[in-house]
């Protein structure tokens, strides 16, 4: 019998472990997503035909197309937190544009659970997740514009490496000098002809100026997809082509008015695809050429990247892996939410299915376009206000110039992609628009929607709970009589109450005594939006004028102007302009600033406000309500 020498056993050992390690590491793709801002599916492969995108329509020829992708919300940074906690935004309290939300500590944004399975987690290099902790240090192996996956030392490790693209963001369109800068490098057949161009939305403006920005859009996105395919090109240089998933995907759509922002097909659906090598790909996935009809969210990402890593998914997760093993059922809607942008609150929710979407507007007596500093400084902005003074909106633009929003809307996408004809109030469609309001009601309930709370509730109850998230959700010890399901059950229900008019107003009245502020303060919203038709619940509140929550007593006060109680309101409101929460002054300076002439006695509060204002939002729309009622223009940034 042939014998084995000690010396000799351990070398054969050796050898079986590094062929095993070699094995192992050979098992786990690498993955790679190549990220851009600000884009519809714009691209040749999704049938545009303006569109001028080889190399992405030459991936999704190796790939998937995913026809229908869409983000949790029409803006980045709300997206791009649920993108990388694998959660919802109005969930976990990163809802608002901008803000800084306190995570539960066992809530792990996905890329940590990368690098503790073996990974170099690259990001290249924009973050904007609304959370300081855990920060992108902690989060990434390298996070930054030098970032990268060559960077890893040991060449045997999987990577997962995340490279943005920024020049396509709307201020590629409205600016000038960074359009130049984004597009110096493309050839005359590379360019727009803005007059040729055919897919201009119907709610737009048909002038030059808006022709221009919608070249613009075309033009970044080319500018993109040649950024995206020198990536692809040093995978293949690097002889690691083959060994990676590649990932293609935009945080939103168009960034251009009742787009970005918005949750309707323009703000939330983008393009996706994805390439799986063919020694990587789980059954019929990764089909090349192929387009999945599937329902996909943004918050799906982060679990799919695990999922195909072979990482076991967290049990908290929202969102759903959509390639890889085991996978769930498909998604049968698909959810969006808009609450403050910038300085403006307007809280709407919305429901996709694969043929209808559902739009729940939550402040129905707030127009659709807001004034907000940002995108009234773009040239499409400004022609609409234009064609707005002028009367030359067309038939689809003044739906969107209304003063006034329906409570909700539903259109069938594919009779008519725009969204224009609002079916909600069309017998025909009872049936389905009743299945997706409780799809919507339930959705927040599972998930607790703290865009149901106000801003400054949440920045006094997180403090109490610890995380935004776990103001809605059990947490051990609560002292709370209620639970926080039966609050989170009425506080759906009551927000939905707060938009149904005369009808709902006596239950409104009765949860004005609620103990709890949020529940309260839909109350008083509700009996402001019936305005003085709900005079006979006047004394109740009056005495809500003096309510312990800050955002209570705004409520009142709006309540009280709109019955004609303008003294009381402005004394509350004005107030509140000089509170310690600056939340509840950004609240108050909004009610003051859409009293219009009803405010002027508060004209004096207003010019105080702006002085030593540490948060913008506030200034803008102090400042925005004193050039109103003087019949200024003063700028602020």
């Amino acid at each position: 019998m042939f014998e084995i020498s000690p010396r000799l056993l351990v070398v054969i050992m050796i050898a079986c472990f590094i062929s095993l390690e070699i094995q192992a590491d050979e098992s786990q793709p690498n993955i790679i997503w190549i990220s851009c801002e600000d884009i519809s599916p714009h691209l040749g492969c999704y049938g545009d035909p303006h569109a001028i995108t080889p190399n992405l329509d030459a991936l999704a020829s190796e790939g998937v197309r995913y026809a229908h992708a869409y983000t949790s919300a029409g803006v980045c940074a709300p997206c791009r937190s649920g993108i990388i906690t694998g959660m919802y935004q109005n969930s976990i309290g990163t809802h608002h544009m901008r803000c800084n939300a306190k995570l539960p500590q066992w809530l792990i944004p996905f890329p940590i659970h990368l690098r503790q399975a073996g990974y170099f987690c690259t990001n290249n290099s924009k973050t904007d997740y609304q959370f300081s902790q855990p920060n992108p240090k902690q989060i990434w192996d390298e996070s930054g514009s030098r970032a990268h996956w060559k960077n890893r030392t040991d060449t045997t490790k999987p990577f997962f490496a995340v490279f943005n693209f920024t020049g396509c963001h709307e201020s590629g369109i409205a600016s000038e000098s960074k359009y130049k800068q984004v597009t110096q490098k493309l050839t005359p057949a590379q360019r727009q002809q803005a007059e040729d161009l055919t897919t201009l939305p119907p709610y737009y403006p048909d002038t030059p100026i808006v022709r221009e920005d919608w070249k613009r859009n075309y033009e970044l996105i080319t500018a993109m997809d040649s950024w995206a395919g020198d990536l692809i090109k040093e995978l293949k240089e690097e002889g690691e082509y083959e060994n990676t998933i590649i990932f293609f995907w935009s945080d939103h759509g168009i960034g251009l008015p009742r787009a970005k922002r918005w949750l309707y097909e323009s703000g939330t659906h983008i393009p996706l695809i994805v390439r799986i090598p063919k020694r990587f790909r789980e059954a019929d996935q990764g089909t090349p050429h192929s387009v999945d009809e599937r329902l996909v969210s943004s918050v799906d990402f982060g679990p799919t990247v695990l999922n195909l890593a072979g990482i076991e998914l967290p049990t908290y997760l929202q969102g759903q892996p959509f390639l890889g093993s085991e996978l769930p059922e498909p998604r049968k809607y698909i959810y969006g939410a808009r609450d403050r942008m910038d300085e403006r609150y307007d809280i709407i929710r919305a429901v996709r299915g694969t043929r209808y979407r559902y739009v729940r507007n939550f402040e129905p007596l707030k127009p659709y376009y807001q004034y907000m500093n940002t995108p009234e400084k773009g040239a499409t902005m400004k022609e609409i206000r234009i064609a707005e003074e002028s009367d030359q909106l067309t038939k689809a633009g003044s739906l969107f110039s209304a003063k006034e929003k329906p409570v909700e809307e539903l259109y069938d996408l594919h009779r008519d992609p725009h969204e224009i004809n609002n079916l909600a109030q069309d017998p025909k469609y009872r049936k389905k628009i009743d299945e997706m309001r409780q799809a919507l009601a339930q959705w927040q309930r599972e998930i607790g929607d703290i865009g149901l709370v106000p801003e400054a509730e949440i920045s006094i109850a997180e403090r109490q709970f610890g995380s935004c998230f776990e103001i809605l959700h059990p947490v051990a010890g609560r002292s709370n009589v209620e639970s926080p399901e039966a609050i989170l059950e009425k506080l759906v229900e009551t927000a939905t109450k707060a938009s149904m008019g005369s009808d709902a107003l006596s239950d409104l009245v009765s949860e004005v005594d609620s103990m709890n502020p949020s529940i309260r303060y839909w109350a008083l919203t509700g009996i402001g939006n019936i305005g003085s038709a709900a005079k006979s619940a006047e004394e109740v509140v009056k005495v809500a004028l003096k309510d312990s929550s800050p955002n209570v007593r705004i409520a009142a006060a709006r309540a009280a102007a709109k019955f004609g109680l303008t003294e009381k309101a402005l004394s509350v409101l004005e107030a509140e302009l000089e509170s310690e929460h600056q939340w509840g002054r950004l609240a108050a300076a909004i009610v003051l600033d859409e009293m219009d002439e009803q405010a002027r006695p508060a004209l004096g509060a207003l010019k105080n406000a702006l002085k030593d204002q540490p948060n913008k939002y506030i200034v803008r729309v102090a400042n925005r309500a004193v050039n109103e009622l003087e019949g200024t223009n003063n700028q602020v940034p």
